[in-house]
């Protein structure tokens, strides 16, 4: 006889009811448009929509933490873990929308709103998925809106790019289902509590291996990193800035729920330490790479490789702090890395366009206010005080010695001074004065990226001297 299904309560709704709002939110912006004639009112009403969309999810999400409940038997994991990495999700999906003012022309903007809306779904989907098949569902309902998003822009390179990443991320995905079938077949069930609860078998190792092949190509962790500096080149602005936090934010709670709650513990050490070998290389490739770059895109691609791979870091020896320093330093990346996309958006006309590093000689003499904020944001992502990055950083180091990951540390000290190269050179070029007959003027007419840049700017100064880590984390899956 099978067991019965259980029923659907107002609890499971309740708990993915910040979700059902965002892609609520979407669709409604569909439907106003039919009704809006030609002309940029219809870019600011989709925009305007998909905000309040976001802010009332928001709120929403921010009154789940601290009530923990497993929806839908088991398959989505209400509680502090989920809503942190949602926020988190929610807040980098206002600021993209807004640092263009919507993505594509005037009469695609609809379109492109709703599909960065519910993509974001993905994202929360993946943050609270406390089954393989939800996993899946959240991985895939965030990575088929990019593939459209990345190709959204009149230059040839933005088709490549949505292709280069179409190609790429459907191969990654292939190992990832791969692996869950294997770890289906291992233990005759999706949920992540039935792996844990598994006597260890070469076929279960196999699978956590191949799965997390695919958590490693969504994270941009090098080996599986190329596609990363073409894909965010070529995308729209507003898109780069959109996947360099939110498929970080969802691809590290399906990591962190993985590594905390579904490894058998006395197989957990040997099948991740790949996993924080490779975030080593990361750190020290990352920074390397980017040393060479000269596109603020490509740039700020490579520095999002090192950055991932100091979070990862966190996550080495599975302790309480690891997990909660690992989130603190994911929402001051949020920040830092949000925030100077905002500059690069203010220093753009057209918002598909791209930025290279010599725009920014002599910007302090130019835009004085611009330039102090970006060498803010660039101090931060270097990790020096009195910013987010430094105090983070600092707590990362504090937990993988404590684990006893000591190299790990050594690493991210060295990726550290390496980066310091990397933005100096940036913020050295602002402050050189320059013939500005020789600098291209354009500038963007925007003014939401400066209320990015005042929020994000105010958020990595108080959690430089206030780091604030939440406690109630912990990603349970049973």
């Amino acid at each position: 006889m099978s067991p019965p299904i259980p029923y659907v309560n107002s609890a499971d709704l309740h708990a993915l009811l910040p979700t059902t709002v965002i892609a609520a939110a979407g669709l409604l912006a569909l439907v106003v448009d039919l009704f809006m004639s030609a002309g940029r009112a219809r870019r600011w009403i989709a925009v305007a929509i998909a905000a309040a969309g976001l802010v009332i999810a928001g709120v929403l999400t921010a009154q789940q933490y601290g009530h923990s409940y497993p929806a839908f038997g088991g398959a989505y994991m209400q509680g502090g873990f989920a809503v942190v990495l949602g926020e988190i999700a929610i807040f980098a999906t206002l600021v993209s929308l807004g640092l263009g003012i919507g993505i594509g022309r005037d009469d695609q903007v609809a379109g492109t709103t709703a599909i960065v809306l519910w993509s974001t779904c993905g994202a929360l989907l993946m943050a609270g998925a406390g089954n393989l098949m939800m996993i899946f569902l959240g991985l895939e309902l965030l990575s088929l809106g990019l593939y459209c998003l990345c190709a959204m822009s009149v230059r040839s390179a933005a088709r490549e790019s949505g292709l280069k990443y179409l190609l790429l991320s459907s191969m990654a995905s292939g190992f990832l289902l791969y692996g869950m079938a294997l770890l289906f077949g291992g233990t005759g069930s999706v949920a992540l509590a039935a792996i844990s609860a598994a006597p260890p078998s070469p076929l279960i190792a196999l699978g956590a291996g191949l799965f997390l092949v695919g958590i490693a190509f969504k994270l941009s962790l090098v080996p599986f990193h190329s596609w990363t500096p073409d894909v965010y080149e070529g995308a729209p602005l507003s898109v780069t800035a959109y996947m360099s936090v939110v498929t970080k934010a969802g691809a590290l709670g399906v990591l962190g729920r993985f590594a905390y709650a579904a490894l058998p513990p006395a197989t957990a050490n040997a099948i991740l330490l790949p996993v924080w070998t490779v975030a080593a290389i990361s750190m020290i490739v990352g920074n390397l790479a980017a040393l060479q770059q000269i596109d603020m895109k490509r740039l700020l691609a490579y520095s999002g490789i090192g950055q991932v791979g100091y979070i990862v870091a966190a996550f080495a020896g599975q302790t309480p702090l690891g997990l909660r320093y690992a989130i603190f330093y994911l929402a001051a990346y949020t920040f830092m890395n949000l925030g100077a996309f905002a500059v690069v958006a203010l220093m753009l006309k057209d918002a598909d366009g791209s930025l290279g590093v010599g725009a920014f000689a002599g910007l302090a003499y130019r835009r004085p206010w611009l330039a102090a904020a970006m060498t803010f944001f660039l101090l931060s992502l270097a990790g020096l005080p009195p910013t987010a990055g430094f105090t983070g950083k600092i707590l990362i180091l504090a937990s993988s010695v404590g684990a006893g990951y000591w190299w790990l540390s050594v690493l991210l000290i060295a990726g550290t001074a390496i980066s310091v190269y990397v933005y100096f050179k940036i913020v050295r070029a602002m402050f050189v004065r320059v013939d500005e007959a020789h600098v291209r003027a354009e500038r963007s007419t925007n003014p939401l990226p400066w209320i990015s840049i005042a929020v994000c700017a105010a958020a990595v100064f108080v959690l430089g001297i206030y780091p604030l880590a939440p406690s109630d984390i912990i990603p349970l899956a049973k």
